[in-house]
């Protein structure tokens, strides 16, 4: 079987995302990988060797689940690696083969409108998610893509300074347009604003005019609506 270490160009910086995957579903090993909008693709963490070759994989070939989760908003399930019949990633399929990996369970991580990456489980021997592993891992695909929102932003936004804060609070229109996406994305005030902030700096745009786009009616944060497809627990 071919399996790579992890290279310094994909080497965890936020392991701690990937522990309570472990801890709380039946799986083997877990990433998760951030990518689109606010940064380029990115490994943020991976618990095994292993892990991270299924994702270098996939962004290498550019196909497999994780860019399937990505289009499709929905985890994606293979219970068994050497049956792919329902997808089409043929160069992928063949070369996940060559892996310890049986079976993969892409979850997206989204808030919202916005697509922040992927987490991908495996196990090393066939088989599916059960109804409550897949719950537990749909909920915390949930918490680990406002964990990651968060840190993006407290890196990379000029609005964490606490006196930017309380002026940028005090502007009417982006009070109003917090409360537009809070009622928009059923979300705290406090995580609409998050929202608010993250498109800003996905878009290269300030606050200000992130918050004129949502006044005008020409952005919303409601979450698109549910679809059904191939990969869907049965």
């Amino acid at each position: 079987m071919v399996e790579s270490g992890i290279s310094a160009a994909t080497r965890p910086v936020d392991a701690d995302l990937c522990t309570p995957f472990l801890a709380q579903l039946r799986v083997t090993g877990v990433a998760v990988s951030m990518f689109g909008g606010a940064a380029s693709e990115t490994l943020v963490c991976a618990s095994d060797p292993l892990a991270a070759r299924i994702d270098e994989l996939q962004f290498d070939l550019g196909e497999g689940p994780r860019w399937e989760a990505l289009r499709t908003r929905l985890p994606v399930l293979v219970p068994d690696v050497h049956d792919t019949s329902p997808f089409s990633w043929p160069v992928f399929s063949k070369a996940v083969l060559e892996t310890d990996a049986a079976a993969l369970f892409v979850f997206p991580l989204t808030v919202g409108a916005l697509d922040l990456g992927v987490v991908e489980l495996h196990r090393t021997k066939p088989g599916n998610l059960s109804h409550a592993d897949h719950a537990a891992a749909g909920a915390l695909a949930g918490q680990t893509a406002w964990q990651l929102l968060r840190r993006v932003l407290s890196v990379n936004s000029p609005d964490t300074d606490p006196a930017v804060e309380a002026a940028l609070m005090s502007r009417r229109e982006i009070h109003q347009a917090t409360g537009m996406v809070l009622a928009q994305a059923g979300v705290s005030a406090a995580d609409a604003l998050l929202l608010l902030r993250a498109h800003a700096f996905a878009n290269a745009l300030t606050l200000r005019e992130t918050a004129d786009e949502v006044l005008l009616r020409r952005l919303s944060f409601a979450p698109r609506n549910d679809q059904h497809g191939n990969g869907e627990l049965q």
